[in-house]
């Protein structure tokens, strides 16, 4: 039987936005915020069906090209005292990241949202992480997961499935974000779970395989 201390030490990177935290309704309620600021009413409901993309691809349908950047400016600055307070974890989020633990794994977080902003998610909700990378979308994410050593990253978006599979690690998606599992599968990824409930009891079936223990 392989020697557990020969197997890499267990590195799980976590999307945040609808992997760790239900975002929409903070995110919604800042877009309001905005589009009051800015005198338009934006696509509240449409723009939070599929939370992921940077938010200047975001605004882009509705915006002239000149006003983006600064109207991402404003949400950014706009986004803690609308965002923070009514988004809540996910189920499953808090066991998800303690099962990380039990295994004496590391645990980042690598998000697209504007870094200072995750961070106020995270000390909400109580997230208990070594690493917040934030301001990295999709592929860009596979240098961060190189860099921290991950060997798993989880998310909810075919773009983070984009971001494991050029880091050459296991992808899992969850169902939790605006994605189907065809969509998931599709863009190439090697696990789909209903959401973080189901993390813990997969991931003691994968560690498993990877020392030749059963189960």
């Amino acid at each position: 039987m392989p020697d557990p201390r020969d197997r890499p030490r267990l590195v799980v990177g976590f999307d945040l936005d609808m992997t760790l935290i239900d975002t929409v309704p903070g995110f919604a309620r800042t877009l309001v915020a905005l589009g009051e600021e800015l005198g338009i009413e934006l696509p509240v409901d449409d723009l939070t069906s599929k939370l992921g993309p940077p938010l200047d691809h975001t605004l882009r349908p509705h915006l002239a090209e000149e006003a983006i950047m600064p109207a991402v400016e404003r949400f950014r600055a706009l986004y803690p005292d609308h965002a923070i307070v009514p988004v809540p974890a996910l189920g499953g989020a808090h066991d998800a990241i303690e099962a990380v633990r039990r295994h004496g794994g590391r645990v980042v977080v690598v998000t697209g949202k504007f870094t200072p902003n995750a961070q106020l998610h995270v000390d909400h909700v109580g997230f208990d992480i070594d690493h917040l990378e934030g301001a990295v979308w999709g592929v860009g994410k596979a240098d961060v997961l190189r860099r921290e050593g991950a060997t798993i990253y989880v998310g909810d978006h075919v773009h983070d499935v984009e971001g494991a599979l050029a880091a050459g690690i296991t992808s899992v998606s969850v169902l939790t974000g605006g994605c189907t599992r065809e969509e998931l599968e599709e863009a190439g990824t090697h696990v789909v779970l209903p959401d973080l409930t189901a993390f813990p009891a997969w991931l003691e079936e994968h560690l498993g395989r990877q020392t030749g223990s059963p189960g």
